[in-house]
């Protein structure tokens, strides 16, 4: 087992706190430590400094994760993120993901189409929570619904998919961007399509979560709405070079998500 800093879970959840206590914030963002690439130990460790939500970006990874017969016996209250690309080919590999609390990178009607079938076929009790991707950035490279029909999505999902239960909307954006130069723009535009889905769809601000936020700037984020954070390699260290799984990777260089 490679070696873990203990460190630096607490070090982010106290930054996390800082973050809240200085803007007056009552309702803490939800944190998910991004464990790709990292060994079930540190998993399970992290689990027990009281982490209940952990985030993988490849589908694969997942599965053998979340069924390891350690993991299930050592960390019975975990709830898995998916926050990769998923492809609809593998859809069906994400029903076998015990303990699976949501899905943030719904980025099509296709695509939703395809997983709510899924998910009635397995015969699951409760509907998939699901985020919204929007592509803020509008990058090529990248995975998401255009920001101006993000609405459209959202409102297919709610009146098409009953296995499926919509919680927020979630977006990557523009990797290394300069805070000197203002608020980020991707997480003002995120903020703006969960403004215009509830003024469309008629839903409460406080029912539309914000995924949002990259490893040097979650505090930023949480300043700026987000209430849930993805936090992967200052909690567990810096990551191996992996081979992609034909995945488009919600946790960059520096992740979300803090890196």
């Amino acid at each position: 087992m490679e070696e873990f800093d203990v460190e630096g879970f607490s070090s982010v959840m106290q930054r996390i706190n800082a973050v809240c206590l200085k803007n007056g914030l009552k309702n803490k963002p939800r944190l998910v430590a991004v464990s790709k690439t990292k060994p079930k130990e540190m998993i399970i460790n992290v689990y027990n400094q009281g982490q209940r939500q952990f985030g993988e970006n490849y589908i694969q990874e997942l599965v053998e994760k979340s069924n390891d017969p350690d993991i299930l016996g050592k960390c019975k209250d975990i709830k898995w993120h998916f926050i990769g690309h998923l492809q609809t080919n593998k859809i069906n590999k994400i029903t076998s993901v015990p303990g699976l609390d949501v899905l943030e990178t719904l980025h099509s009607e296709k695509l939703a189409v395809t997983l709510n079938a899924a998910w009635e076929k397995a015969k699951k009790e409760e509907p998939l929570k699901i985020m919204v991707q929007v592509n803020t950035s509008e990058e090529e490279e990248k995975n998401g619904c255009e920001p101006n029909t993000c609405w459209k999505l959202v409102d297919f999902v709610m009146k098409k998919c009953p296995h499926l239960k919509f919680v927020g909307l979630m977006t990557i954006g523009q990797f290394g961007y300069d805070l000197s130069l203002g608020p980020n723009p991707d997480f003002l535009c995120l903020s703006k399509c969960r403004d215009e889905v509830c003024e469309k769809l008629n839903l409460q601000k406080n029912d539309v979560e914000l995924s949002m936020g990259m490893s040097d700037d979650f505090e930023h984020a949480i300043e700026l709405g987000s209430t849930n954070v993805r936090v992967g390699s200052s909690i567990f260290g810096l990551r191996a070079k992996k081979i992609k799984e034909n995945s488009n990777i919600t946790e960059g260089m520096a992740n979300v998500t803090v890196n």
